[in-house]
């Protein structure tokens, strides 16, 4: 950060404000504090006819690798909104959200994920400009060593393991380091 974007001065120093414990950019001549905030990042585990629909990243990081559809959150969007805006973006295809299924925190790279269990409402799923393909697979079929992210991965192994059951349980944990 070069210029307080309050006063437009250019006196920002990296600093640990009063009554705080984290360094923060702040204006040493307007006083501003600019707090910076986790990302979020929402998407959804889309199941038609127990199969999994994963798409094959377009775009980076991790081009080329398999995901499930997610996203950042917009401003201004509920989280089932952002799941479902990116299952669309990603897939071409429309869900409807059963419930909330894994969210993790990854402090070390400033983000949340949340992935929704979801239906497939529909197979007019295909590539898109972020995903170089689109397919539905069964829990066998999945392709453990292409896969993007260790959330996606965490995700895919309590979906197989509460399907032995069938009963799917809301899961929370934190995630240090990437795998």
């Amino acid at each position: 950060m070069k210029y307080c974007s309050n006063c437009g001065s250019s006196k920002i120093e990296f600093v640990i404000p009063v009554d705080d414990h984290i360094k923060r950019y702040c204006c040493s001549e307007c006083e501003n504090i600019f707090y910076t905030n986790p990302n979020m990042i929402v998407g959804a585990l889309c199941i038609r006819d127990e199969k999994i629909l994963m798409a094959k990243r377009n775009i980076h990081p991790r081009k080329g690798l398999w995901t499930l559809p997610a996203g950042f959150m917009e401003n201004a969007e509920t989280l089932q909104a952002g799941a479902l805006r990116e299952t669309m973006e990603e897939t071409g295809s429309e869900a409807k959200v059963i419930m909330p299924y894994t969210m993790f925190s990854l402090p070390h790279i400033n983000q949340v994920h949340l992935f929704y269990l979801a239906d497939l409402l529909d197979e007019n799923f295909g590539p898109t400009s972020e995903s170089m393909e689109v397919k539905l697979f069964d829990k066998d079929e999945i392709l453990w060593n292409e896969l993007a992210f260790p959330t996606v991965e965490r995700t895919l192994k309590y979906y197989i393991e509460d399907s032995k059951n069938n009963e799917f349980i809301f899961r929370e944990e934190d995630i240090t380091l990437w795998k």
